[in-house]
């Protein structure tokens, strides 16, 4: 009898504390690694814990190189990101994205027109530069019932994580909202109040100088305050059409308020947005153009409803 338990002891004494990890498993966790992609990884070497709980200490070392590497990985890429962009010329580096259709406006005119809009967007290390071009023309039995242009361009600074300071000039043009010309040149401060993965929200304020030449040929010049707000709202990351195509709602509004002694002004753009393929995109906005001290015969309010397609590059 003591002759067979003495192996047995002497077999369990030097035994291996932990268990190898099977083939297959490694097999497994190596594929996922593989793929660099950490939410598979991390799916993957919580099943092969659970399913191997003596493999605990071996798994654990595994998912920590692949931590390592993807920490060095994801460092050389913002280093070689960095290079880029210090090396980069005036016109490199910029994003944008063309948009066409169709608008509906009402107020001082109620008209069916065309519509386009150009959005270019520079981001650096610290500097972000935003130009935007806007035009809404109708043309209705040989005379012009709409002519609605405008042009903005902000460069922005990043102070610290979460505030920024801005600059901004813009331009519009609305001879039936009864100005020719108005120019506003603004500098200040804003803070990104949300910034995740389903909400932006922005804030910015600060002084503003308005000039403004009307149709009746008059020009004033005033200084104002400005207080702008972003908001990017994406409802869902991902709806499914087919394999290979897909569709994104968002939707994303911006309102820039001007008050100064005589009138105060507000735009709002509000849209909704279908992402139907990588650059394509379909889009509804509505925008809001109000004057609390508009020329006489004018109304206060403008608005406008476009629908259009938007291409991205």
């Amino acid at each position: 009898m003591f002759r067979v338990a003495l192996p047995l002891v002497l077999l369990s004494l030097t035994a291996p504390l932990h268990a190898a990890l099977p083939d297959p498993v490694r097999a497994m966790i190596a594929a996922a690694v593989e793929t660099g992609d950490a939410r598979k990884v991390d799916m993957v070497v919580d099943l092969a814990k659970a399913t191997n709980p003596d493999a605990k200490d071996e798994i654990e070392a595994i998912y920590s190189e692949f931590r390592d590497n993807q920490a060095r990985l994801a460092s050389r890429k913002q280093r070689e990101k960095e290079k880029a962009i210090r090396s980069a010329g005036l016109f490199d580096l910029w994003k944008g994205r063309g948009e066409v259709g169709a608008n509906r406006s009402t107020g001082n005119t109620d008209t069916l027109g065309l519509s386009g809009a150009l959005a270019l967007e520079r981001r650096g290390i610290a500097w972000d530069h935003k130009l935007t071009l806007r035009a809404d023309y109708q043309r209705s039995g040989g005379s012009t019932s709409r002519e609605k242009l405008f042009a903005a361009y902000e460069p922005r600074y990043d102070i610290s994580e979460g505030t920024f300071a801005y600059g901004l000039a813009q331009y519009d043009r609305d001879p039936f909202q009864g100005y020719t010309a108005r120019f506003a040149l603004s500098g200040g401060v804003g803070a990104k109040l949300v910034d995740s993965g389903a909400l932006d929200l922005s804030l910015k304020a600060g002084p503003a100088l308005r000039i403004t030449r009307g149709t009746d040929g008059a020009s004033d010049t005033r200084l104002a305050g400005l207080l702008g707000l972003d908001v990017d709202w994406r409802i869902t990351d991902r709806l499914t059409l087919t394999q290979d195509t897909n569709a994104v709602t968002e939707s994303g509004g911006a309102a820039t308020l001007l008050v100064d002694s005589r009138s105060t002004t507000l735009n709002l753009v509000t849209g909704l947005e279908a992402k139907v393929s990588d650059r394509l995109s379909t889009r509804f906005s509505y925008a809001v153009d109000y004057d609390s001290n508009p020329p006489a015969g004018r109304v206060a309010t403008d608005t406008i409803s476009r629908f259009s397609l938007v291409y991205g590059f």
